[in-house]
């Protein structure tokens, strides 16, 4: 299975810490269910074309979070998360995406009043579109 993970170079993310947080998103909001088999981390550093290392980690990351489980000759799964586990990493993803678009909004001269704007137009357009 191939994930809908993307990484980008330019980001002044790690690629470990895009790698992770995409997989959070996919395992909180329901894409990837509990017992989901994950490509190998060999395989996905072929897909995404980064190093191995750096997919260990994001994993490892997971793993010690509660997300994934890794079982020895057999694969990497994902785990069930408790309700009150979703709710907490839906808002912390939502949370830091807003703090990363004020955060350019701000770089490109943006004031309050246009980020207000801007977001009421966006959230419009996806909710009444």
């Amino acid at each position: 299975m191939k994930l809908p993970i993307h990484v980008s170079e330019e980001s002044r993310e790690p690629i470990y810490h895009q790698i992770e947080m995409q997989l959070r998103a996919l395992i909180v909001g329901g894409s990837l269910a509990p017992g989901t088999s994950l490509p190998s981390i060999r395989v996905l550093a072929s897909e995404l074309q980064c190093s191995v290392i750096t997919t260990r980690r994001a994993y490892q990351n997971l793993e010690n979070s509660g997300y994934i489980k890794t079982v020895q000759g057999k694969g990497t799964f994902v785990k069930a998360l408790e309700e009150v586990q979703k709710e907490e990493t839906k808002q912390k993803v939502v949370y830091d995406a807003f703090e990363k678009a004020i955060e350019q909004g701000r770089q490109v001269g943006c004031t309050k009043d246009d980020l207000s704007t801007i977001f009421a137009d966006v959230l419009s357009r996806h909710f009444h579109g």
